[in-house]
């Protein structure tokens, strides 16, 4: 769990310059291992790149229903497309937000007598007759995964960990959501689910884009006193936190804060990036790797609400990381799930281990 933070960090990515590098290294190794949440200014992803996507998010959620229905996410195996409100669920309640799940382009490859978590590989759903739309996604996500890798050389060096093993854990794919919040009336609702507590279970690494005005607020972190900590937007930055895979192979050493997104009276445009890990990776292997260099961890006390947050490869049952994620994209869209995996659908969600 993380510690009693009441801010989140700001890590200023031109401090690699040598005269300034070591007091970038102490200063990330502080957020990866006390906050689990941090900004990044600097980083070197091009604006036009930045721009031109959040350009096309409200283009994107404006089309026409029967247009996004016809790339609805319970189309696909891969559990990418459009998803509309209240779809989803997480701590076992609707969330208040529509989204487009994309991912690296890559071939589907599954065929039956493989491991059914392979079946997540595989081609996205796009718009048809929006090309520019397209363009502009799939340049974010090769620069966004030009930025995780960047990153991740700064993570080994303040870890102290050979890059080559941190490298061995990615994916050759990625993923990317593109989210609305709509308006929300904050009367009706007080407390009103943008998405519901949790740790972000779909990659190594997750880098945020803000992509709405500084005045629209809704993105909270838990601390270990249960303190909701408010995540303003920082115009010129990334939120970065760490995801759950993360959290397994360095024995704790780096959590996975909780976080929720709060609706507001203001619509909210939420861009998160997951740098995927490699979906057959085994549970010896990510406890085992980094034994070497950071030693287990004892848990700290934390709230109940961090507590009880589903991680199913935090908990052990699953022995693939491929699988578990899996078993949380089945949760997550039910639909989808009954369509494709109907052989394992019962299990997943009656499985609360």
């Amino acid at each position: 769990m993380a510690s009693n933070f009441q801010s989140i960090p700001v890590i200023d990515l031109l401090l690699t310059n040598p005269p300034t590098r070591p007091q970038l290294l102490r200063q990330l190794r502080q957020a990866l291992t006390e906050v689990g949440f941090l900004y990044i200014s600097n980083h070197g992803v091009p604006q036009s790149v930045i721009s031109d996507l959040q350009a096309v998010l409200p283009r994107l959620f404006e089309l026409d229903q029967g247009r996004k229905d016809a790339v609805a996410l319970h189309h696909s195996p891969h559990f990418l497309g459009y998803s509309q409100v209240g779809s989803e669920t997480t701590a076992g309640r609707e969330d208040r937000r529509e989204q487009f799940e994309f991912a690296t382009e890559l071939e589907e490859s599954w065929a039956e007598g493989q491991p059914r978590y392979e079946r997540l590989r595989g081609p996205n759903q796009w718009p048809s007759a929006e090309a520019d739309i397209r363009c502009s996604i799939e340049r974010y996500i090769e620069e966004l995964t030009r930025l995780g890798e960047r990153f991740l050389h700064l993570v080994a060096e303040a870890l102290s960990i050979p890059p080559e093993v941190l490298f061995s854990f990615l994916s050759d794919q990625h993923r990317l959501k593109l989210v609305h919040y709509p308006p929300s009336e904050i009367s009706a609702d007080k407390n009103g689910q943008g998405v519901g507590p949790h740790k972000d279970s779909s990659g190594w690494w997750t880098f945020l884009l803000q992509a709405s005005p500084p005045n629209v607020k809704g993105l909270q972190a838990l601390n270990r006193n249960g303190e909701w900590i408010d995540i303003p937007v920082i115009e010129g930055t990334f939120v970065v936190n760490i995801g759950q895979a993360f959290e397994v192979v360095t024995h704790g050493m780096c959590k996975a804060t909780t976080h929720r997104v709060l609706s507001g009276s203001l619509e909210r445009y939420s861009v998160p990036f997951f740098q995927g890990v490699r979906r057959n990776l085994t549970k010896s292997e990510a406890l085992n790797a980094l034994k070497d260099y950071i030693p287990i961890q004892q848990p700290p006390s934390q709230s109940d609400v961090g507590a009880n947050i589903d991680s199913a490869f935090l908990r052990g049952r699953y022995d693939t990381w491929g699988e578990s994620q899996l078993r949380t994209k089945i949760r997550s869209h039910r639909d989808a799930g009954r369509k494709f995996y109907a052989d394992v659908f019962d299990q997943y969600i009656n499985d609360d281990n």
